[in-house]
């Protein structure tokens, strides 16, 4: 692992031991943008910040910064009362890809924590294969059922098992590693 990506994993941690996760705001751009600004303070200049020019993933590209903020903001306001809401709301949030850098370990936290707050449920993601994820990440603007039937089975009401969410972190962190 990238030294950064240490940082940032300790960072994430951090996050969690200090209690200041339950301050975030859930489900929000704005919470989205707290959590990345917490990971990434003094690794990237630009933590926290909605990215002003257009990236793309291989073949994909994301939202178009031009119209960025109005998909953030439409985003926002998708319901997330019902797993299924959730998972389309994290998909959207994905196709958007907000921030230059750390989307994904950012967008995993962002995830659970509306999990937690609307159904008392986290993503236990050591029991998620990392090819099965990224694969059904990349078809999840078709159809986000590969998704779905990925990470339902593998929620868990430990909510606060410091075990289950550091494991996860770091599982979302290997996620990211290229092989």
């Amino acid at each position: 692992m990238k030294k950064l990506d240490e940082k940032s994993l300790e960072r994430a941690k951090e996050l969690f031991i200090s209690g200041k996760i339950d301050n975030i705001e859930v489900g929000t751009t704005r919470g989205l943008q707290e959590i990345h600004a917490y990971l990434f303070h003094g690794l990237y200049d630009f933590a926290g910040e909605i990215r002003k020019n257009n990236i793309a993933k291989g073949n994909f590209r994301f939202a178009n910064a031009m119209y960025l903020q109005a998909v953030l903001d439409a985003v926002e306001k998708m319901p997330d009362g019902t797993f299924e809401e959730i998972i389309a709301k994290y998909v959207e949030m994905n196709v958007a890809h907000p921030f230059l850098e750390g989307n994904g370990r950012s967008m995993r936290i962002w995830l659970d924590l509306m999990l937690k707050k609307n159904l008392g449920k986290v993503v236990d993601w050591t029991k998620i294969d990392k090819t099965q994820y990224l694969q059904a990440m990349e078809r999840n603007p078709v159809n986000d059922l590969e998704l779905r039937a990925l990470i339902e089975p593998n929620l868990t009401d430990k909510t606060n098992d410091r075990e289950i969410l550091f494991k996860g972190i770091e599982q979302s962190y290997y996620y990211e590693v290229e092989e």
